[in-house]
């Protein structure tokens, strides 16, 4: 593949942020009404302003903070592992044992990162976007060095980013156009050669901001860097270069809620449910209005030539002279007081909160559930979300994962670790991806408790080593604590109290309600400047 050039950077920005056009006005109008705080695409808000004056009804704002919210506590929970490193099903059974024990090592490492970084704050935001336009963007850098943590992540807003869609259809190649002042610009970029204008532009005003484009683009072998001042000059002479490198992991993780046959960007529930949202908006604005003729009133006076309606307030304790004979001012009597419209809103509200999964992943309303219900509330959440889960898992979570791993490699805090899936595979522990987990293990329990009871030579038919390993990979513990070759005897442990108490709750709860379940290194190149990132 040719090497990618400046002026072709900045063509293919101008044509992905051309096709990206079409979107715009669709995501405004899914902002304005779900997340106004958010800033906008077709217009910019000052910091500060006002965003709420034309929104009536808080139901999808509040749904969609929810939603967000119980994203981040189920997918990626703060203070929580939510992921895991196995050794693989090539790894050699001698080897298993010692490598667990590392990879338990690396895995602790990285999670420090993550909790000493400000993931949790940005990865909230890249939630909300994602509920709310379908399309979310998390830049992961490398920090400074002194930094409690080597991890920096930003949520890149939608309207600096344009993408485009790679080969194996995934966002690989992404373009970023920011403006930065001349002192930013030369915090970000020491060793670039600043054009004369702009210097003498940043000399006059040193607030003047000077708009950059930079972009992350595949090539096959990696990932291309390339940074530029944006002119809209068609000449590569005229284009000044900040910064290149190459990645061998994309800074830039980019992901969908989900995605629609022959488009890049996602589709939102947002999307989904916005004529509801945009309807009970219009309903409670216009029942306001009508609150406001309730109180106030709509009058009507008698041309008496006495009475004039321009000069009359309606005031406590104020005198209105009338006509002798003329009934003065009169209040219009309204034709009926059937009100309708707290159904249309309740049943609006309804449908809002249903789409945005309000009912299904909001606070639990009641104060005590049985484990039954908490598993059948689990089993929901699994099918629900199973779909749009599996896409996280490729698009957002699998290259979160190898983007931090790379870069701790590159810093040589860790050994270097190539999740291929076979020597070494990334296990996924966040509560959702659990809920699985937790069923295989209840079946196969159950499952040992029936062959117990046709005897012990049923009971010769069970690998028991390779079932306790089994059900503590299920139960998330640790790898240190799980030996290859335990010596166990599993019919003195299945005939425990405690064994046949959790034996006896879970054939309870499944007697109970049958329950449903839906079944997811590299190390970065440095830049040829020698910085760890853009």
């Amino acid at each position: 593949m040719k090497k990618i050039t400046p002026i072709d950077i900045v063509e293919r920005f101008r044509r992905a942020k051309e096709r990206r056009s079409t979107w715009e006005a669709h995501w405004q109008e899914c902002y304005d009404y779900a997340l106004p705080q958010r800033d906008g695409f077709i217009y910019s808000a000052r910091p500060g302003e006002k965003k709420t004056d034309k929104l009536f009804d808080g139901t999808a704002p509040d749904a969609v903070d929810q939603l967000a919210a119980s994203l981040l506590a189920e997918l990626t929970p703060p203070w929580t592992r939510w992921f895991g490193l196995a050794a693989g099903a090539d790894a050699p059974a001698e080897d298993r044992e010692y490598l667990g024990k590392e990879l338990e090592q690396v895995a602790t490492a990285l999670q420090s990162h993550f909790d000493l970084s400000n993931f949790t704050v940005e990865m909230h935001q890249c939630y909300l976007d994602l509920v709310t336009a379908g399309t979310a963007s998390l830049l992961l850098e490398e920090a400074p060095r002194g930094e409690p943590s080597a991890l920096r992540f930003t949520a890149v807003p939608l309207s600096q980013v344009a993408l485009e869609e790679g080969p194996h259809g995934r966002l690989d190649n992404t373009f970023r156009r920011t403006e930065m002042t001349m002192a930013q610009l030369r915090a970000r970029y020491p060793k670039a050669s600043l054009p004369d204008d702009a210097m003498r532009v940043s000399e006059k005003d040193v607030d003047a901001r000077f708009p950059v484009v930079e972009a992350v683009i595949n090539d096959g072998k990696g990932y291309a860097y390339l940074a530029v001042l944006e002119n809209q000059s068609s000449s590569q002479a005229d284009i000044t270069v900040l910064k290149e490198g190459r990645f061998e992991m994309s800074p830039f993780i980019n992901f969908r809620w989900l995605k629609a046959p022959g488009e890049i960007y996602g589709r939102s529930p947002v999307m989904k449910t916005l004529p509801d949202i945009k309807t009970a908006n219009k309903v409670v604005e216009l029942v306001l209005k009508n609150a406001s003729i309730s109180v106030t009133g709509v009058w009507q006076a008698e041309d008496d030539g006495v009475l004039n309606p321009a000069t009359i307030k309606l005031t406590p304790g104020s005198i209105i002279p009338k006509a002798v004979g003329s009934q003065g001012l009169t209040p219009l009597k309204a034709p009926g007081n059937f009100d309708t419209s707290e159904i249309i809103l309740k049943d609006l509200r309804a449908s809002i909160r249903r789409a945005l999964l309000a009912d299904k992943l909001g606070q639990v309303d009641s104060p005590t559930m049985t484990a039954t219900e908490v598993l059948e509330r689990s089993a929901e959440m699994s099918r629900i979300l199973g779909a749009t889960y599996g896409r996280l898992q490729s698009e957002l979570l699998t290259p979160l994962v190898r983007r931090a791993l790379a870069i701790l490699t590159r810093r040589g805090e860790i050994k270097n670790i190539r999740i291929d899936g076979r020597y070494v595979e990334l296990e996924y522990k966040s509560p959702l991806a659990r809920q699985q987990a937790r069923q295989e293990a209840q079946n196969t329990i159950q499952w040992l408790d029936t062959i117990k009871t046709m005897g012990p030579e049923a009971m010769q038919g069970v690998n028991k080593a390779a079932v306790v390993r089994w059900l503590g990979r299920a139960y998330g513990v640790p790898a240190e604590l799980i030996r290859e070759e335990p010596a166990i005897n599993l019919d003195a442990m299945l005939k425990s109290d405690a064994a046949q108490g959790i034996i006896g709750a879970l054939t309870e709860d499944q007697a109970e309600t049958p329950l449903e379940a839906e079944p997811a290194d590299e190390t970065p190149m440095t830049p040829s400047d020698g910085g760890g990132g853009p």
